[in-house]
Parts: C-alpha cells; sequence; structure tokens
C-alpha cells in the first residue's frame, strides 16, 4: 500500500521514464482519497497576482472560530504534484478540522520548462504575505510548512521572512523534508534496515530533482535546499519523520542543526512508513499521529 515518490524513481533508467512513473503514482494517490470527506470545511479555489504570474491557492476554512492559520506546500520533487494530491488537499482538510484553523494550500509553479529556483520560494513568499494581510482574528499564530519538497520551500519561506519585512512565522511544520544537498548519509544501522525496502531515493535521482530545480548540482544556493542556510531565529518547528526513508537522514540532520542554534524543535518517527505517507489515507495509526502531531502544533 505505502508507496512514495522514491518508489517512482528507483525503477526508471532515464529521467523521462523516471516523470511517467512519478505521474503515475501520483494518479493513484489522488484516487484513493478522491472523495475525502470535506464536512464542516469550506474549501474555495482562488488565485493571487505574483511576480511571475497568477498563483492558485485554495483555501480550507472550518465551521466557527478560527484558531489560526497555516499556508501549507505539498511535495513531488519540485517537479510534481498541485493541489488535488492528498498530500495537498487531503492534509490541508484534516489540519483545518483537527485544528481549527485557516489552511492555505498553494499551487506554486514547478521546475521545468524554464521554471528555475527561487521562481518556486517566490510563489510561496507572495501567497505567505497574501496570508498575513488576510482577516484574521487578532493574535492568532499564522504557521508555514510542507511535504518533502514543500517543506524545503516553507523553510526557506520562513527565512525570507525572518530576514525581510514580511511577517515572522510562528510555527514550522516540516514532513519528511528534502533540506539537503548532497543528501546525508544514512546510519550503517539504518542503511542495513533500508537494504530491504525495494524502491530507494537514488543519487541519480536526487540529483536529477536538485538539477531540475537549481540548474545545477554545484554552487547550490543555501537557501534552495535551506539546511546549509543560517537557521537562528526560527519559530517553533515540528518535523515528521519517515521512517524508512533515504531522506530521513536530511530531516534528523535538520533537527539537530536547529536544536543547536536554539530553535525549539520535536519530531515523530512515523513508524513502518515510507517517503510521502502523507499521500495515503489517513487510515493507520503512523498516518493518523503524525496529522495529530502537526495539529497540536497549530492549536498550542
Amino acid at each position: 500500500m505505502f508507496r512514495g515518490l522514491a518508489e517512482a524513481t528507483a525503477p526508471a533508467e532515464t529521467d523521462e521514464e523516471r516523470e511517467a512513473l512519478t505521474e503515475a503514482f501520483f494518479e493513484e494517490f489522488k484516487a484513493e482519497t478522491a472523495d475525502w470527506d470535506t464536512t464542516g470545511i469550506s474549501v474555495e479555489d482562488t488565485a493571487i497576482d505574483g511576480p511571475h504570474g497568477p498563483i492558485p491557492l485554495r483555501t480550507y476554512r472550518p465551521e466557527g472560530t478560527v484558531n489560526g492559520a497555516l499556508l501549507w506546500m505539498h511535495g513531488g520533487g519540485f517537479l510534481h504534484g498541485d493541489l488535488d494530491m492528498p498530500e495537498g488537499h487531503v492534509v490541508s482538510l484534516e489540519l483545518a478540522r483537527r485544528a481549527g484553523v485557516l489552511v492555505v494550500s498553494v499551487d506554486y509553479r514547478l521546475a521545468g520548462d524554464g521554471v528555475y529556483y527561487p521562481v518556486p520560494i517566490d510563489d510561496v513568499h507572495t501567497a505567505w504575505d497574501w496570508l498575513c494581510g488576510q482577516d484574521l482574528p487578532a493574535g492568532v499564530p499564522i504557521a508555514i510548512g510542507g511535504a518533502s519538497a514543500g517543506g524545503a520551500l516553507a523553510l526557506s519561506t520562513a527565512l525570507r521572512a525572518r530576514d525581510t519585512d514580511s511577517r515572522p512565522a510562528d510555527a514550522l511544520l516540516l514532513a519528511y523534508p528534502f533540506a539537503h544537498f548532497p543528501n546525508p548519509v544514512l546510519s550503517a544501522a539504518m542503511s542495513a534496515e533500508m537494504a530491504a525496502v525495494p524502491f530507494r531515493f537514488d543519487t541519480d535521482g536526487i540529483e536529477h530533482m536538485v538539477r531540475n530545480y537549481v540548474g545545477r548540482i554545484s554552487d547550490v544556493p543555501p537557501d534552495a535546499l535551506p539546511g546549509a542556510a543560517r537557521l537562528d531565529g526560527l519559530p517553533s518547528t515540528r518535523i515528521v519523520v519517515s521512517e524508512y526513508d533515504d531522506l530521513r537522514a536530511s530531516a534528523e540532520l535538520l533537527e539537530r542543526q536547529l536544536s543547536e542554534v536554539g530553535v525549539p524543535v520535536e519530531s515523530y518517527l512515523a513508524p513502518g512508513m515510507v517517503h510521502g505517507h502523507l499521500n495515503h489515507a489517513p487510515i493507520l495509526a503512523p498516518i493518523e499521529a503524525s496529522l495529530d502531531f502537526f495539529a497540536k502544533a497549530l492549536h498550542a
């Protein structure tokens, strides 16, 4: 049942095959949760002006009092994904419902066809400023978060907000983030356990993602994969880590880096889960726990 982006990369021998397989998996994910219950949540599509053109957004507003807001970004290796994938739609619905917050999901521009860093970050930063300018109850927290590549974009945008005149984020939620390049090496013990996992994020697949996003794999800007950036001054952070994930080492290194510079950080290790587990319906305990872990941060 549990297949992630890594499964789409491993069987392919060319970039074109890799991308076709990934798209097929994302369509499978959507079919699994196509009729997910929206009771109690008002869902609306809109668009805002951005520096590179219109930016589609989807808002999820709970009934009753709004306790806060969250800007959320799906994953997909910077190349795939949209507002309808479960990591975007179902996660946004569930966090709006469980935490009683307004969630705004961003359909940022995907890399490829001449789109490179920093265009996706520009889209997310514009959406962040828009959300912070909305008519929210006074004093409610506004958080930012994302999954995998979307986690990198959330982290990059939180850094921009820290360093510019944007409103700083009150919390940062990261699901199995892709935060470093080169990807940190797994421990020997974890590598031995991962040997039994049939599909992996191999070196070629990771380099393809970075080259497609940044345009190169050398001299990568620190805020593109922002584990290389200065991380002090970020808000309280929660990180969901998939147990069987080649990007687990990146998430765990990021947690240590944040702790070292004094950022309050907590993590949840989702047992038995592979990369991208939030792309599946939240019907198993580790997926439920991942969502609850984030929801608690939003109404803390």
